[in-house]
């Protein structure tokens, strides 16, 4: 084991996506690794967020869990009902995510595609995320979906303002869910949301992400934002220790089984609609990581400016 975290020689990495490949930079410490993937975006805050959480497991490690296995929720994409029927009935699943438009063409297709799921799930939990830009529309939306699905576990707002969520709180009566980055346990963002939405690499890792959820005060929802088992075995371990934990998490961004760096027997694939917690993640597999490594030296300088400044950060 290295007694530091070699930044420089951190292999890059990208898994292959339906919207295109998703990478980052594996790292690895004392204990073991970590995955960094925060969006290529990020500024140096959000950036050291990620490092921190990346860097948890493979120096102090996780908190003892609670629970061996945590549920998971099945991703429906913006597919046709027939896809989604497929989708939402294989695995045993017990809960379905269903992802939807936020404009008024889209209304009829999404509506099938969750009735489809609903259908197919036989009374299991039916949850949509939405694009939230406007809350008239999505007020709309989300209330042509809460008939559709027969009741709705709950509507994850993406990309909007902590007014944005509040306004479209008012105006339904589906329980809302937003980031925990947006919210805070004062002011105006305490009416913004049902439950908070934790993410282990944007909040800093299961520590902090942890004393977060403990400051808001809600019910939450785990999303699994890793792009590998290493990285999705951190947002494990924040759902396996949870006090409480109400809902499945939600699905992966990216599914091992479209690429993956550790061995096959150590990928985190639901098995009857749970994963396992484990007490740190699994090493890279050397055959399966030279397969994802990324050896464009644009691209790997991109990654290492980041990795960097979020060092310094």
């Amino acid at each position: 084991m290295r007694t530091l975290i070699d930044f420089d020689d951190a292999p890059v990495f990208a898994i292959p996506a339906a919207g295109g490949a998703r990478g980052g930079v594996l790292v690895e410490g004392p204990q073991g690794w970590g995955e960094f993937s925060p969006p290529a975006d990020s500024d140096n805050a959000l950036a050291a967020r990620w490092l921190t959480a990346a860097m948890e497991p493979s120096t102090v490690g996780w908190p003892d869990a609670i629970r061996g296995r945590v549920p998971v929720a099945v991703a429906i994409p913006e597919v046709d009902p027939a896809t989604a029927a497929r989708l939402a009935g294989a695995g045993g699943v017990g809960c379905a995510r269903v992802s939807v438009g936020a404009t008024r063409d889209s209304r009829g297709a999404d509506a099938d595609r969750v009735s489809a799921v609903r259908d197919a799930q036989g009374g299991a939990a039916v949850r949509c995320v939405v694009e939230a830009a406007e809350a008239d529309a999505v007020i709309a939306v989300i209330t042509l979906l809460d008939k559709a699905a027969g009741g709705l576990e709950m509507v994850e707002l993406n990309g909007c303002s902590v007014e944005i969520a509040a306004a479209v709180r008012r105006g339904v009566d589906v329980p809302v869910a937003v980031d925990a980055m947006l919210l805070s346990e004062a002011g105006p963002q305490a009416d913004a949301a049902d439950i908070a939405v934790l993410r282990c690499g944007s909040l800093g890792g299961v520590r902090r992400a942890l004393r977060r959820a403990e400051a808001l005060g809600l019910p939450c929802v785990v999303n699994l934002a890793g792009l590998t088992s290493i990285g999705m075995a951190g947002d494990v371990a924040l759902a396996a220790v949870l006090p409480d934990l109400p809902f499945a998490c939600g699905p992966a961004a990216v599914s091992p089984a479209d690429g993956d760096v550790v061995a096959e027997a150590r990928s985190l694939v639901p098995a009857d609609g749970y994963l396992p917690a484990a007490p740190s993640p699994a090493a890279p597999d050397p055959v399966r990581l030279a397969r994802y490594t990324v050896t464009d030296p644009a691209t790997i300088g991109r990654w290492r400016d980041l990795l960097r400044r979020a060092a310094a950060a």
